[in-house]
C-alpha cells in the first residue's frame, strides 16, 4: 500500500467511525495532518482521490466537507465505468440485470404508489405510441424500468441498475433495428409487468419482470454467437460503428441475423 493509499484509508476510518459524519467539515490541512501523522503534501493528494471518489467535497474559501455519502453520490460513477468494459461483457451486464431486476419489481409491487403507478403507465403508453421509433421506444423503455426500481424505494439497488442500464439500453436498440416484432413483444413484456403491479401483486411481478430481461438476454445469446461467428458488428462494438457511421443496409430488414441498419 502507498503512503498516498495509507492517507486515504485514515481519513475513511475517521468517517466510518462516525467521528466525521456526513456533511461534517474536516479540521484545517495542517491540523488534520498533524493529528494523522502525515504530511501536507499527502494529506492534500488523500483529499483529492476522496474528491474524484464523491466522498469529500473541497468548498472554495470554505473549507473541506463530508459529502451526504448517499447510494446515488457513490455510486454515480459506475455508469461510465461500465461504459469502458469490452468484450462479452453485454451478456454479462444482462445477466447482472437478470438477478436483480425481477427482485426489484417484485418489491416495488409491495410498495408502489397510486402516484407512482400512474408515472409508470405514462412511460408504457409512451412506448405505445413510439413503437416504430426504435430508439424513442428504448427511451420510454428505460423510463418506465426507472419509475418501477425508483418505486421499490431502495436508492442503492436503484443506483446499481441504473450503472448498468446504459450499455443493456444498447443491446435493446440493436435488437429492435434487427428485429421487425420486437416492439410490440417488449411492449407486451411491458404491459404484463405494470398489470401486476396494478394488482399489487409481487409474485406476478418478479416472474413477468423476469421474462421480459430473460427474453432479451436470450436473444442478444443467440445473435452476439451468430455475429461474432460472422465477423459482423454487434451492440459491444464502439457506438459509433452502428449508430452515427457509414449506413450497413440489410439486404433483408426480415433477416434478424443482419448487421442493423442505421436510422436517421
Amino acid at each position: 500500500m502507498s503512503l498516498t493509499d495509507k492517507a486515504i484509508a485514515r481519513i475513511r476510518e475517521l468517517i466510518q467511525s462516525g467521528e466525521l459524519p456526513p456533511g461534517a467539515k474536516l479540521p484545517p490541512e495542517q491540523q488534520l495532518a498533524t493529528e494523522l501523522g502525515l504530511s501536507r503534501n499527502l494529506m492534500r493528494e488523500a483529499v483529492r482521490a476522496l474528491v474524484v471518489a464523491r466522498v469529500l467535497d473541497v468548498r472554495r474559501g470554505d473549507g473541506t466537507y463530508v459529502t451526504s455519502l448517499e447510494p446515488a453520490l457513490l455510486l454515480e460513477g459506475l455508469g461510465s465505468a461500465v461504459e469502458l468494459l469490452h468484450g462479452d461483457t453485454l451478456l454479462e451486464l444482462t445477466e447482472v440485470r437478470r438477478l436483480f431486476e425481477p427482485i426489484a419489481t417484485g418489491l416495488a409491487a409491495t410498495r408502489i404508489s397510486d402516484d407512482d403507478l400512474v408515472d409508470v403507465r405514462h412511460h408504457l403508453d409512451a412506448m405505445r405510441a413510439a413503437r416504430d421509433d426504435v430508439e424513442l421506444l428504448n427511451e420510454h423503455d428505460a423510463a418506465f424500468h426507472r419509475a418501477v426500481i425508483a418505486a421499490a424505494g431502495n436508492s442503492t439497488l436503484a443506483t446499481l441498475l441504473e450503472g448498468i442500464s446504459s450499455r443493456t439500453v444498447r443491446g435493446r436498440v440493436w435488437r429492435g433495428m434487427v428485429d421487425d416484432h420486437a416492439g410490440d413483444r417488449t411492449i407486451a413484456e411491458h404491459e404484463a409487468i405494470y398489470a401486476a403491479l396494478l394488482r399489487r401483486d409481487a409474485a406476478l411481478a418478479e416472474a413477468a419482470a423476469l421474462m421480459h430481461v430473460s427474453t432479451t438476454e436470450q436473444w442478444l445469446r443467440q445473435h452476439l454467437d451468430h455475429d461474432e461467428t460472422a465477423g459482423r458488428p454487434g451492440p459491444a462494438d464502439d457506438e459509433t460503428s452502428w449508430r452515427s457511421g457509414p449506413v450497413r443496409e440489410c439486404p433483408d430488414r426480415s433477416d434478424p441475423t443482419g448487421p442493423p441498419r442505421s436510422r436517421t
